[in-house]
């Protein structure tokens, strides 16, 4: 597989046309503590983007004619064996994508009650106002638990965990133990059968693999049921 995706395109408009052509122009801070050039830089990029009738100007439509011919730079090779184990392969890629996202996100989206632990619902806890977090603001509890962005933290969190472990898939390890001893009887056919030597002492606790597997395939499902709030 070779994979090569660059960035977005940037439009570039009268707007970013009089940010250069001003170019010593100080920037301010608004409200927000965002950075943006000055009112009357602004002003400038819409006396080169209207016409007084509000109609586009010809400059305005000769700088949307030159973005229509930028494309994003994609090459996508596929090879045989990608798909010999497709859903390791996609766990390799998905993986540090999903660490990254959550890393650097800024902001997070609505997540279900039922898809987080109790103390992360917000239905637990009546006394919070349940319309903050349509906002995009944490509402807290004492133990500064924060409805909202814990919520999603928790859920990416779940996501990594199931491709963490179907990347590295000796996770079985920790619930084995002991060792086998393995031997070969010989059947009357002339073929031979695989069977447990009085020695072998390996054992496996089935209880916890079970419990790690649901664990696993929940990661997946919060995976495909948020899949469209992968985004920062």
């Amino acid at each position: 597989m070779k994979v090569y995706i660059g960035p977005y395109k940037n439009w570039f408009g009268p707007y970013q046309l009089a940010e250069k052509l001003c170019f010593w122009a100080k920037d301010t801070e608004d409200e927000y503590g965002f950075k943006r050039k000055q009112d009357w830089v602004h002003d400038f990029g819409t006396r080169l983007a209207e016409n007084k009738d509000g109609s586009d100007t010809l400059l305005s439509v000769f700088l949307t004619w030159v973005d229509s011919f930028k494309n994003r730079k994609m090459k996508i090779k596929i090879d045989k064996w990608d798909t010999w184990s497709m859903d390791h392969t996609l766990a390799l890629i998905t993986l540090p994508m999903l660490k990254q996202l959550r890393d650097t996100k800024h902001g997070y989206p609505l997540v279900d009650d039922e898809d987080v632990p109790e103390k992360l619902r917000l239905t637990e806890h009546s006394d919070w106002d349940s319309q903050l977090s349509l906002f995009d603001i944490d509402v807290c509890n004492p133990e500064d638990i924060c409805i909202g962005e814990d919520q999603w933290n928790w859920v990416l969190n779940e996501m990594i965990f199931a491709f963490d472990s179907k990347v590295n898939d000796d996770w079985r390890k920790q619930f084995e133990s002991g060792e086998h001893d393995i031997q070969w009887e010989k059947l009357e056919n002339g073929n031979s059968r695989m069977i447990e030597g009085p020695n072998d002492t390996k054992e496996y606790d089935w209880d916890s693999i079970r419990e790690y597997e649901a664990r696993m395939q929940n990661g997946f499902r919060l995976f495909g049921k948020y899949y469209q709030n992968l985004w920062d």
